[in-house]
């Protein structure tokens, strides 16, 4: 994964902000809104966009563009970092393939362990009950 290229590849917006700040708000678009476009990207192997497409599927819109939202400081520049930060995070653990499962068999000494474990405890309840008067 090349993440200049990748970084290259992504389209901001700025957006008018909502919330408090007064008349601020009503001038400046501080809010960033971030687009990534999987299918059309020429940084990430079909290998990678696969992969990428079965892990973010709910975070995908129908286009397979993932859209990003940053609007928790009031300058613009610094939403935009903080929104390139948050999408290469999200890229990056994504991109981590999961290791496969091998099956194991319980050791003899566990199986017997937990056959005496068992037995105890069988043994335990068995003292807890009222003796019978035959």
């Amino acid at each position: 994964m090349n993440k200049e290229a990748i970084i290259k590849e992504l389209k901001f917006k700025g957006i008018r902000s909502s919330g408090a700040g007064g008349q601020h708000v009503n001038k400046v678009s501080s809010k960033i809104e971030l687009t990534f476009d999987l299918e059309n990207s020429l940084a990430l192997s079909v290998e990678e966009k696969e992969l990428l497409k079965s892990k973010l599927s709910s975070k995908l819109s129908k286009e397979n563009s993932l859209i990003l939202f940053c609007d928790e400081s009031r300058s613009q520049h610094r939403n935009k970092e903080i929104a390139i930060k948050r999408f290469l995070e999200i890229i990056t653990k994504s991109l981590i393939k999961p290791k496969k499962r091998k099956s194991t068999k319980p050791s003899r000494a566990s199986i017997r362990r937990k056959a005496e474990n068992k037995q105890k405890q069988k043994l335990k309840k068995t003292l807890r009950k009222k003796p019978k008067l035959d």
